[in-house]
């Protein structure tokens, strides 16, 4: 694998695994906008002995525009001396396709690359039906065909293709769910590309714009975090100033009611429920919003979780992706001149230990394997009470539940008396509220590790460095 493609290494693996397959395979793959979808079909496939057909969608496109598109590849692909003509419509494409390479097939393996698949399928197109039919009654029948559909709308390849109830239905071979970076994958793309940051740079990059590659492709090797953000979010020309716009106005047809759940979201980051979320998002309960929280969800900017001792009906939704956190709190309103004036401010206090929060709750597996239970079976929730709330607990097999409080702060977070108290209290109430007789751990996870006091010594049982969310 090339370092351009560092950080999908699991994905790799998936492609690799279709190229030497000894059957035609169909592939889906998707995610959100900026994810890196096309460039790693591109870029795997670069190296590889091949040959590639790729059609690109193009948004608000007609079908006649698309046929010239179709034949513009067709020609550059098998026959860059003879132009094609554009066809008539998607059923005559794909059969001048299947006709071509039938006439060039020379013993490699042919990918065909669909890319934007949803722009291409517009209304009233026939592509997505001429494409059930191309896979059903030749691709599947040949054994050098790697059919490959792409596409953003996350919605629409998930009831379209993915979960699809007609032709395509149990079609496809691979399915791949291009999603953000984690800290690890974070770690090797930096490395590969020799920005030489410290973990809690990049924990503090992964705070702000997440793990998207195209966002991360703005950070550049002897650049401090405040200049990134300066040139990147707050420079009124920025490669990111007005990135939020149009995220939501390419994944979706309408994109008011997606942007008002993450608006609403937003403003409470331990969560709403559904009910408290439609109403504040101003939706309309019923299928209607089901699409809406579903679409969020897979395209990972949303997640639901049940909170401790509760079931599926009382559900919570947070605002899980970075990116959106960040504009919301500091670009939609006022934006500051200076990353680095902002830092010492109460707001920016409040924001990074959120944004802290959040990162956690996205590397739980991390926290496990830094507490030894990576093998124990647990279930990871919050919990909330008129009296107190708990980001993370984990309900652990073992007959123990790891309360866990973050910390996010440059220097050894200082234990008092008083705050020893209030989180003695705190797990009163829950202990009170649930009836549990499990044992309860207190862990703290900091970004600079507990000063060791008395208070220190007396309220915590483990602690979890930002070295283990890596």
């Amino acid at each position: 694998m090339t370092a351009a493609l560092s950080g999908r290494e699991r994905e790799c693996k998936l492609l690799r695994r279709v190229l030497d397959s000894s059957r035609s395979e169909f592939v889906a793959v998707y995610g959100r906008r900026r994810i890196g979808k096309t460039f790693l079909i591109r870029r795997f496939f670069d190296d590889e002995p091949v040959v590639r057909f790729e059609l690109v969608g193009r948004l608000g496109a007609s079908v006649a525009d698309h046929m010239a598109l179709f034949a513009e590849s067709l020609t550059r692909t098998f026959s860059p001396t003879l132009p094609v003509a554009p066809p008539r419509s998607w059923q005559d494409a794909l059969s001048t396709l299947a006709r071509t390479i039938e006439a060039t097939a020379d013993g490699r393996r042919v990918v065909l690359f669909f890319d934007e698949l949803p722009w291409l399928a517009g209304h009233r197109s026939g592509c997505l039906s001429a494409i059930e039919h191309f896979w059903n009654a030749w691709c599947s029948k040949r054994d050098d065909i790697i059919l490959i559909v792409c596409g953003s709308a996350a919605s629409w390849m998930l009831s379209k293709v993915v979960n699809a109830r007609g032709g395509l239905h149990g079609r496809l071979t691979q399915t791949i769910r291009l999603l953000p970076f984690t800290l690890s994958e974070l770690s090797s793309y930096a490395s590969d590309r020799q920005l030489r940051m410290t973990k809690r740079q990049l924990a503090e990059v992964a705070m702000i714009v997440g793990g998207v590659p195209h966002y991360l492709d703005n950070l550049y090797r002897g650049q401090s975090i405040p200049q990134f953000v300066d040139t990147t979010c707050l420079d009124k020309d920025g490669a990111l100033r007005h990135e939020f716009d149009r995220l939501f106005a390419s994944l979706f047809d309408n994109a008011q009611p997606y942007v008002y759940v993450v608006k609403a979201l937003a403003k409470r980051r331990d969560g709403l429920s559904r009910t408290d979320l439609i109403k504040q998002a101003k939706m309309q309960s019923g299928g209607g919003a089901t699409t809406v929280l579903n679409a969020l969800e897979q395209a990972g900017f949303i997640q639901q979780t049940i909170p401790f001792g509760r079931t599926s009906r009382d559900r919570y939704y947070r605002l899980t992706d970075p990116f959106c956190a960040f504009h919301l709190n500091w670009l939609a309103r006022r934006p500051p001149t200076r990353w680095h004036d902002v830092q010492p401010s109460p707001r920016w206090h409040q924001w990074v230990g959120l944004a802290f929060e959040s990162l956690c709750l996205a590397h739980v597996q991390g926290i496990k394997q830094s507490l030894g239970i990576a093998g124990v079976r647990t279930e990871a929730s919050g919990w909330r009470s008129p009296e107190a709330q708990l980001d993370l607990v984990i309900d652990r097999a073992d007959d123990v539940i790891s309360i866990c409080e973050m910390k996010y702060t440059n220097e050894p977070f200082v234990i008092t008396k008083a705050y020893a108290q209030a989180l003695r209290k705190k797990l009163g109430i829950f202990r009170a509220a649930t009836g549990t007789r499990k044992r309860l751990d207190l862990v703290m996870v900091t970004s600079s590790g507990v000063v060791d006091n008395r208070w220190a010594r007396d309220a915590v049982d483990a602690q979890v460095p930002l070295d283990a969310l890596f």
